[in-house]
């Protein structure tokens, strides 16, 4: 599988977490969507934009157990959540309630909504060792009366945590609670069903675990919000919608929500287009096959870290995918991970989480057990 990617063949990558890598077959398909924009932008990005859109959307949509029309296309995930966080309706008292596992910059543009609002962010200590059994509970247990939203990760970020949203989904609309799950790791990472999850807003990166083209990620909502949403970016869209002017559908769409959130000007969309090509390369391949391998690898890896430094794990093997966090003795967490790239060529972060440090492993199919091997080497080597 190492041949189908385009990594460099003297590193040990161990990091598809932070921004994925994409297989070959879907790079010649990205190539072959922008030279066909290059042919004619005017079709490609006038004409037929919506259409093209429109088709990969479905395809997205099929993939996670979701309507099309329910689902924008985003740069990233960090967007979705700031477009969420202008759309909210926020008064001075309100609060949006999140947990101390939560992505760092999300966390800021949930701070800066509050604070325009005169609002508040809270977080709850999620406490480690992760028990998931009890996590939605104690988030719906810190909810009070002005809490208007619950912003959680199904996937975290530092502690590549898994945790169980779709029954924190449930409480909180039972409570009148909208929710917003940052899936950032999620898609082709896990099995992933939004209609089962059923949060009111939940944004998933494809250029991570589905190895699409960076820079393409989705929005989705339940449609009762699509009237609510405030885009970053007005644009022709607004135009078309206050006008009801069918002229500019080519390029906006027709539907609330594409016209909030499908042109925002002139950009790249052959990524976006890219998007079936990745999830074709991943049924081509049995991906499910390969989820249960890397999970494998990354679970025994663990128990080998840990059985030698005598930590113990922060969470069950069941509650960590393809990404694993090993606990480590140490105190200078950068200068570890400056070590380990510096002087083996592995490329790993090292992240803190509270009192914790911890090494976040991906293991993607390219990944062999000597990757893994070469890790603990350099760990035990290190001394942590």
């Amino acid at each position: 599988m190492r041949n189908e990617f385009l990594l460099d063949p003297g590193l040990v990558f161990l990091n598809h977490g932070s921004f994925g890598a994409c297989p070959k077959v879907v790079l010649d398909r990205l190539h072959a969507w922008q030279l066909e924009g290059e042919r004619n932008p005017v079709k490609v990005l006038g004409r037929d934009s919506a259409a093209l859109l429109g088709s990969a959307r479905d395809r997205l949509a099929e993939f996670v157990h979701a309507r099309s029309a329910d689902l924008a296309f985003v740069g990233n995930a960090t967007t979705a959540v700031n477009i969420v966080a202008r759309s909210l309706t926020l008064r001075p008292g309100d609060e949006v309630l999140g947990t101390d596992h939560e992505y760092g910059a999300c966390v800021a543009a949930w701070q800066a909504a509050c604070a325009r609002a005169g609002a508040s962010y809270r977080e709850v200590e999620v406490p480690l060792p992760f028990e998931p059994e009890t996590w939605a509970a104690q988030l719906l247990a810190a909810a009070g009366a002005r809490t208007r939203l619950i912003f959680a990760s199904h996937i975290s970020s530092a502690t590549a945590l898994i945790f169980p949203v779709a029954e924190l989904c449930a409480g909180a609309r039972e409570r009148g609670i909208a929710t917003l799950i940052d899936g950032a790791h999620a898609p082709g990472h896990i099995d992933l069903d939004l209609d089962a999850i059923g949060a009111d807003y939940y944004t998933g990166n494809c250029h991570k675990w589905l190895c699409a083209p960076k820079g393409t990620a989705f929005l989705h909502l339940r449609p009762e919000h699509a009237a609510s949403i405030d885009p970053l970016v007005v644009s022709w869209g607004r135009v078309a919608e206050t006008a009801d002017e069918t002229a500019f559908d080519a390029y906006t769409g027709r539907t609330t929500l594409e016209r909030r959130l499908l042109w925002l000007g002139t950009r790249d969309i052959a990524p976006f287009l890219t998007v079936p090509a990745a999830i074709d390369f991943q049924r081509q391949h049995d991906w499910p096959r390969w989820q249960r391998r890397c999970h494998e690898l990354a679970v025994q890896t663990l128990r080998r870290v840990t059985a030698r430094n005598g930590l113990a794990p922060i969470a069950p093997e069941s509650a960590q995918g393809q990404m694993v966090t090993l606990p480590v003795r140490c105190a200078d967490a950068a200068g570890l991970q400056r070590d380990l790239f510096e002087r083996h060529r592995i490329e790993v972060p090292v992240t803190r989480h509270r009192e914790h440090v911890l090494v976040r492993v991906s293991v993607q199919a390219y990944n062999e057990p000597a990757d893994l091997q070469a890790l603990e080497a350099a760990l035990a080597e290190a001394g942590v």
